[in-house]
């Protein structure tokens, strides 16, 4: 099974191939890894046909794909699930979603209770707390830093970019809060593991987990000049 994975629902745009057969494994056969915010749209294709062609694979050669599907803002999201989306339709295979703080979980194999928070902007931040890497304990969440931890031990561990960014609140001055962004990687990986019947956070449809509105709107109505 050839699996093509990719993520936008953070800065990162990461793409990987994964390959899986029952008995052997899984064998990463190419990734391409870019960090820009504003450029999800360039970035994304290029990076998928640069994927394919250094692992000597063509789209026809696919047999699923897996997408992080957020949380995450707006625009950057609804470039991966659309791709995924489209290209699931033109090749006729099987598009899995995974909740992108999911990913993040898995990589970090961590086995004892945890929190993973990426950035959402507004000075915000998106989060979810584990079990363990394979179990999520809350729904995904977006708000302040400092709803975190509320009621949570002090010393619960916080990784992702969201930690990075705001370590006076979540604590990460004194820890690693490794990984800070998803892998396409460890989303081939985990969609894998769980198509084989292993356990791990589950899959869901491609559709995307905003949590809140776009920060663009529709205009009013024009409002009537007085004279």
């Amino acid at each position: 099974m050839l699996v093509l994975a990719f993520d936008t629902a953070t800065a990162a745009v990461t793409v990987a191939l994964y390959e899986w057969s029952p008995g052997e494994g899984v064998v990463r056969r190419g990734g391409v890894e870019a960090v820009d915010r504003r450029r999800h749209t360039e970035l994304l294709t290029p990076s998928i046909a640069q994927t394919l062609a250094e692992a000597g694979a063509a789209p026809q050669d696919l047999h699923a794909i897996a997408v992080g599907v957020g949380p995450g803002p707006y625009t950057g999201l609804r470039v991966g699930l659309v791709t995924a989306r489209a290209m699931g339709d033109a090749l006729k295979i099987p598009v899995h979603g995974v909740c992108t703080l999911d990913v993040i979980a898995w990589e970090s194999r961590r086995e004892e209770p945890f929190v993973v928070a990426t950035d959402a902007r507004r000075k915000e931040v998106y989060w979810a707390r584990y079990e363990t890497a394979a179990v999520r304990a809350t729904e995904p969440a977006v708000g302040p830093p400092a709803d975190v931890l509320a009621g949570q031990p002090a010393d619960l561990p916080v990784i992702g970019e969201g930690a990075a960014l705001y370590p006076e609140v979540l604590g990460a001055r004194d820890r690693e809060p490794l990984p800070l962004l998803p892998s396409a990687g460890a989303l081939a990986e985990l969609v894998v593991t769980r198509l084989s019947g292993a356990p791990g956070p589950g899959l869901v449809p491609p559709e995307p987990l905003y949590l809140r509105r776009p920060d663009a709107r529709e205009p009013g109505p024009r409002k009537r000049v007085s004279r």
